[in-house]
């Protein structure tokens, strides 16, 4: 357990007095085959239940009943057998002295605590399963049938979690600061190793054992691409080319799987040709001026919008857009080369908790989400609050398809220079990405090694690599 169980025990309290009545069900992870019974994926316990329990072992479930103040941990002690094979482990009654639990049960009691509640009229509150065991198991208790538990799934409780865990505490941030730590030697190895001639793949690995080595696992699959304008580019087998860009999007997680998410796009030749500097120089001014205005009390999306206006300015001083910026941003002109969201929250999950739903996560009454192409993608538009923990990931893309696209249907032409934007289509990506942690009065990157992102210190970087 990362923390003192009075940290789970205060968690859980105060979860209980935002939810105010009813049975809670946290349902822990089990174990998931990868293609036979005894050969599975490793381990990732469920983060909500990590946040209020503690405990990493597979098949828990939390219960806690509200209107009559009691909890209980479920889930079966191992066998003989299985000690055999993996070792002694702490009995499920251990675990729940160690969560600060009185109650434990193996798991055939789960239906009966659920049966009872039921019949006394007390509402089931569950999060919005994910993992199809689970999703099995909660009909089996429930009767709601897994096409219906998302929208089932409990509000007040989606709320109450959302509360609690975006805002970080400090051992949370020093926690992701170790993750961090590992990020950077993801990336700065990643970097030494850009050159001609090395497969994206071969890098993605290095960087994939050193998060193995260090931490739990990389806190999402390694995007890692000569085609930065594709936002999920996976690693190919193709080897990297002289004059190219390669976009590395990675992070990591530690053991209690809090994560790191950084993005660098380094030029594979070490230097940065005159046309990469001048795009390169724009999304670098918009990743700083997040660092200038972040603070308590704006709404994201004010800050991403802010992004976008200082971007278009800067493409129409490269001929690449014109007109009025702010009806082109209005308009979502700038979409064509930032098509996406300017960050998203981070903690325990690298998107932090979008599995209860974005729309609750990043948006409430105030702001609420956009269907307008790029800002459809923006993940995050509440006023930031002190804790918060955010990305900061403006980028500029030159995607074929999406200027053919446009191009046909005379989107925007009045706000896009499409013949010169025809001389970018082989340009690719690039994506600059760090952590900010919201303070009192503004906003810090995380990670207490900085990962080269100016133009000179990744020159400088670069003629250094390993040769």
């Amino acid at each position: 357990m990362l923390f003192d169980k009075d940290i789970y025990i205060s968690r859980r309290n105060k979860l209980k007095h935002q939810v105010k009545s009813g049975l809670i069900l946290f349902f822990g992870n089990n174990g998931a085959p990868a293609n036979y019974p005894a050969n599975t994926y490793p381990h990732r316990q469920d983060s909500s239940f990590l946040y209020f329990y503690g405990l990493h072992r597979e098949g828990l479930i939390g219960v806690i009943d509200v209107d009559n103040d009691k909890e209980y941990l479920i889930g079966n002690d191992i066998d003989v057998e299985d000690i055999v094979w993996f070792g002694n482990v702490d009995s499920v009654a251990d675990m729940a002295v160690q969560t600060g639990i009185a109650e434990s049960a193996p798991t055939e009691r789960l239906e009966t605590l659920v049966h009872k509640a039921q019949a006394s009229g007390q509402r089931i509150h569950f999060l919005p399963p994910y993992r199809h065991d689970t999703m099995i198991q909660l009909m089996d208790l429930t009767g709601i049938h897994p096409s219906q538990q998302r929208e089932k799934a409990s509000l007040e409780l989606i709320m109450a979690v959302i509360d609690q865990r975006m805002v970080k505490s400090a051992a949370e941030v020093e926690e992701i600061e170790k993750a961090c730590a590992i990020g950077y030697e993801m990336h700065t190895m990643a970097m030494r190793l850009c050159r001609p001639g090395v497969t994206e793949q071969s890098i993605a690995g290095v960087l994939g054992g050193i998060a193995a080595s260090k931490g739990c696992m990389p806190s999402f699959p390694t995007i890692l691409t000569m085609h930065g304008e594709i936002m999920h580019g996976a690693p190919t087998p193709h080897p990297l080319e002289a004059g190219r860009l390669m976009l590395c999007d990675a992070g990591a997680e530690t053991n209690e799987n809090y994560c790191s998410d950084n993005t660098r796009t380094t030029p594979v030749c070490g230097k940065f040709t005159p046309r990469q500097r001048e795009i390169y120089s724009i999304v670098e001014a918009c990743h700083d001026h997040v660092l200038d205005i972040a603070r308590p009390g704006i709404k994201w999306w004010d800050v991403h919008f802010s992004v976008a206006r200082l971007m278009t300015d800067k493409l129409k001083e490269l001929g690449l857009m014109k007109g009025d910026t702010e009806e082109a941003v209005r308009n979502g002109a700038h979409a064509m080369f930032f098509p996406h969201g300017l960050g998203h929250a981070m903690g325990m999950d690298v998107h932090d908790m979008e599995g209860l739903g974005q729309q609750y996560v990043g948006f409430d009454d105030e702001v609420r989400p956009s269907t307008q192409f790029g800002t459809n993608c923006l993940r995050c538009g509440r006023r930031l609050q002190e804790g918060w923990v955010m990305t900061d990931e403006p980028g500029i893309y030159f995607i074929p398809a999406l200027i053919d696209d446009w191009k046909s249907k005379g989107l925007h032409k009045n706000f896009i220079n499409y013949d010169l934007l025809e001389t970018y289509k082989d340009f690719g990506g690039i994506r600059i990405e760090d952590d900010i942690l919201v303070t009192a009065d503004g906003c810090r990157m995380l990670g207490r090694e900085r990962i080269p992102y100016h133009l000179d210190d990744v020159e400088s970087f670069m003629a250094q690599r390993i040769q």
